[in-house]
């Protein structure tokens, strides 16, 4: 199960672990796919990790099509993520500094499904989002969405 912890630069000395997240609105461009994660029950975006020997809008589009069974493609960048006061822990011990991407893609294919890493899915106005369980890192990278910069944000 992954869990956060935070203080000031409680993320030095851990190895950094990059991920992405996509954000995929509706079509009336109100409302974005959430998940619920299977392992802590928190809604977050579809992503996760990135691995070698693939670049950053292919380990987007895998994860997305592995936790939602949609086939989307990279539009932009929204934002980069990278807060040394976070800690990104899991239960197998496993301790890291995140560093993530959250990119605009737009649906090619499919429609949404759970799946082993996701038990619901659905789609949410940023006026929905306090009512939800999410995981607090991605609040941020939801807020930015929905303010729609012509620029990536980098925090």
């Amino acid at each position: 199960m992954a869990k956060l912890l935070y203080g000031p630069r409680i993320a030095k000395g851990a190895p950094l672990l990059l991920g992405c997240s996509a954000t995929l609105f509706d079509p009336s461009g109100e409302k974005v796919l959430l998940t619920r994660r299977a392992d802590n029950g928190h809604w977050v975006l579809p992503g996760g990790g990135v691995e070698s020997g693939e670049t950053l809008a292919e380990a987007c589009a895998r994860e997305v099509l592995e936790e939602t069974g949609l086939s989307v493609q990279v539009v932009r960048q929204l934002g980069v993520y990278s807060n040394p006061d976070m800690l990104l822990t899991y239960a197998s011990g496993g301790r890291f500094h995140l560093i993530a991407h959250n990119f605009l893609v737009e649906r090619v294919a499919g429609e949404p499904s759970t799946s082993d890493e996701v038990t619901a899915w659905g789609w949410y106005a940023l006026a929905d989002l306090d009512a939800l369980s999410l995981m607090v890192h991605h609040r941020q990278r939801l807020d930015d969405a929905f303010a729609r910069q012509p620029g990536a944000f980098i925090r």
